[in-house]
């Protein structure tokens, strides 16, 4: 991987984390900690990031308005969300994870779609809140600060009790062999509960996701029915993961 795809990696994970760990970088992109370590280094020299002890964290200062989250690559984004909204119809029960993706796709939900959807993520639950003929439930829990999801055995009980008919579940890393993957366990638990309580599973993400991975497994690709990202289903980049039997979206 290049220098400059690195840094696009890292950039992305930060904005969407508010924060990277080295280590848990080194082991996404293949790499040394060393290597990860002056990444970080000629960042902090541009003043992208805040390199701490450890890893990293943002340089800008927070928003006055809690919920006035920037979403970075939105037009992108956009793009993708775009494909998957065909997936959508009246009278489902869906389930959707947290994630900036996810959060593009509750502002572009039809209007006149009327649908039930469950969500552990605050600003999708905000999102959705303004949606005239959307049913919303907010699944509380003990809320991760960092990310504005809840996490735990409240969310994990709840899930339990869904027959959804199909979840939208964001991804921080994806490859062929460990499939999805988690940088937090807590996190992976909830998606793994939100996985087996949905009849279809769809996963939308950027395409600098792919090929990397994080510590805590999620699920295997074969447990995917669909993925959706930036690039043309038949990029060559996406051989494998239609190999593998997932449609690609």
């Amino acid at each position: 991987m290049l220098k400059a795809e690195r840094h696009k990696y890292i950039m992305t994970r930060l904005f969407e984390d508010q924060k990277v760990v080295t280590t848990d970088l080194a082991l996404a992109l293949d790499l040394s900690e060393d290597t990860i370590r002056r990444d970080l280094n000629e960042l902090d020299n541009k003043n992208l990031l805040e390199k701490v002890y450890g890893g990293a964290v943002q340089v800008t200062e927070k928003s006055a308005n809690v919920f006035d989250i920037v979403i970075t690559a939105e037009e992108e984004k956009e793009k993708i969300v775009a494909k998957a909204l065909s997936l959508l119809h009246d009278g489902q029960v869906i389930i959707m994870s947290g994630g900036s993706t996810n959060l593009v796709f509750a502002k572009l939900i039809p209007s006149d779609l009327k649908a039930t959807i469950y969500t552990y993520s605050l600003p999708i639950a905000m999102q959705l809140s303004q949606h005239p003929n959307i049913d919303l439930i907010f699944i509380g829990g003990k809320m991760q600060k960092n990310a504005m999801v809840t996490i735990g055995m409240d969310v994990i009980q709840v899930l339990s009790k869904i027959k959804a008919d199909i979840c939208f579940i964001g991804a921080s890393s994806i490859n062929v062999k460990q499939g999805l993957t988690e940088i937090g366990y807590e996190v992976s638990i909830v998606k793994k509960a939100m996985i087996e309580s949905s009849d279809r599973v769809v996963s939308m993400f950027s395409s600098n996701k792919l090929n990397t991975k994080m510590p805590h497994v999620v699920c295997e690709l074969s447990q995917l029915d669909t993925i959706v990202t930036n690039l043309d289903p038949e990029d060559s980049r996406l051989e494998e993961y239609r190999k593998s039997g997932v449609f690609v979206l």
